[in-house]
């Protein structure tokens, strides 16, 4: 049975948290909604200290800010996003259309349709994380989203010269400098100056989260990504150094942000425990590290490989980094992460900034039903029908008749049964079910 040596907050903690989250965008999207560009402007006011008439951002003002970074900084930015966008071309590729005859003479199929809008939030409130940029608007270009917009909020009091520089290299269409509710309520609603997108994507705080999920229907989105989840599985394959600077590496994500380590091996576990507190007397992150550290750290011994498993699946986190002898048992038999990243040559680092893969990810237990960011969350697979031949719209009009009569649906056995009458040159009386006989069909 696996043995717990440090514990994060109670669900009570967090739940308590999340009433105030919830509270709080319930009202500010409400006078979104209400009073549009006025209420974005205080809020943008309020939160960022950031006042403008329009908060989109001019081609000038886009070119001044790539023409801040170096030409490394511009190349290293430009790998990243090949490196994405070659990843993101291979699953569009995978992604056919479908037209196929099943029986003769009705032919169906589906075509993926992408949306026409897209907004991406990209955070950079804390920290300018410029790589959200590259993964969702460069996912959404290649899905063949025609209008694709951004929102980062200010940087120091200005907009933050590599997000911009990103938005602009990964195709953005309108770049706008907003925060928080205020941008996602922006785009999924709509102002006088901004508008609606169809699909609201990226990962933020818990407020962009929590908003994100309260619009869910007015527009889609992506999936619910809040606070950044890290969990180490490991064996006494590494050390605890590696251990606790792969966890400590994300849990400066902010101060709510769960790092856990699970593992079979006591030694390792309390060797990680020690590092941990080492490195947070020299990393220069250390004040939110280690907050989110002490509220929401965990530690966890399993038994085995079996139960590790099964608690991971439980935990069902966002990050999932595997480092044991055999990181592929976890690849095989785990059901429940929204991206795994095996053995200790990788990590989470590399994911979130520049291998390939997307790294908006589901947290919060939304690994259970859902995957992450990619070019088929932008897209509609949308399905059609055709009937060619006399004989099939009979043949199929008669059992669709007979079966809107098991359902009581007079409507619906009348617009068989029409067909029946027109292309079957059988006299069926309106609203009546057609009588079961393999010789009327011959």
């Amino acid at each position: 049975m696996a043995v717990w040596l440090k514990r994060g907050a109670t669900a009570e903690v967090k739940a308590d948290a999340d009433r105030k989250v919830r509270d709080i965008v319930e009202s500010t999207l409400a006078d979104i909604d209400q009073r549009g560009d006025a209420a974005v402007r205080d809020l943008s006011i309020k939160f960022d200290g950031w006042d403008r008439e329009d908060y989109r951002l001019s081609a000038k003002e886009i070119q001044a800010c790539i023409d801040t970074l170096s030409k490394q900084d511009l190349k290293d930015i430009e790998f990243a996003q090949a490196q994405v966008k070659n990843f993101a071309t291979i699953q569009r590729q995978s992604m056919q259309d479908v037209e196929v005859e099943t029986m003769p003479g009705v032919i169906l199929g589906h075509k993926n349709v992408p949306v026409n809008a897209a907004g991406c939030y990209v955070p950079g409130g804390k920290y300018p994380l410029l790589a959200s940029a590259h993964m969702s608007v460069i996912t959404a270009k290649v899905a063949g989203v025609k209008r694709v917009i951004t929102c980062a909020p200010p940087f120091k009091g200005k907009p933050a010269p590599a997000i911009v520089a990103a938005q602009a290299l990964a195709g953005a269409d309108e770049i706008y400098a907003l925060g928080g509710i205020q941008a996602v309520g922006a785009m999924a609603l709509g102002t006088q100056t901004i508008d609606p997108i169809d699909i609201l994507v990226g990962p933020g705080n818990a407020f962009v989260a929590e908003a994100k999920r309260q619009l869910f229907g007015r527009v889609g989105i992506d999936l619910f990504a809040g606070p950044t989840e890290t969990l180490i599985i490991a064996d006494e394959s590494v050390d605890g150094e590696i251990c606790a600077t792969d966890i400590l590496g994300q849990v400066e994500h902010g101060p709510d942000s769960p790092g856990v380590l699970l593992t079979n091996s006591e030694k390792l576990a309390r060797e990680t425990m020690a590092e941990i507190e080492r490195l947070l007397e020299i990393l220069p992150t250390a004040d939110i590290a280690r907050k989110a550290w002490e509220t929401y750290g965990e530690v966890i011994v399993a038994e085995s490989y079996e139960e590790m498993v099964q608690i991971a699946d439980e935990l069902a986190f966002e990050h999932v980094q595997v480092m044991t002898s055999d990181p592929d048992y976890f690849l095989n038999n785990m059901t429940n992460f929204g991206a795994l990243f095996l053995g200790p040559r990788t990590n989470v680092s590399f994911g979130d900034k520049v291998i390939g893969t997307n790294h908006t990810l589901p947290t919060k237990k939304s690994a259970r039903f859902t995957g992450g960011l990619w070019v088929g969350k932008f897209l509609k697979t949308c399905t059609y029908q055709k009937v060619t031949t006399d004989e099939a719209s009979a043949l199929v009009g008669e059992y669709c008749s007979r079966l809107c009569n098991l359902e009581g649906f007079s409507g619906h056995g009348e617009q068989a049964n029409i067909r029946v009458r027109r292309y079957g040159h059988r006299d069926v009386p309106y609203a009546s079910a057609v009588v079961p006989s393999d010789k009327t069909r011959a």
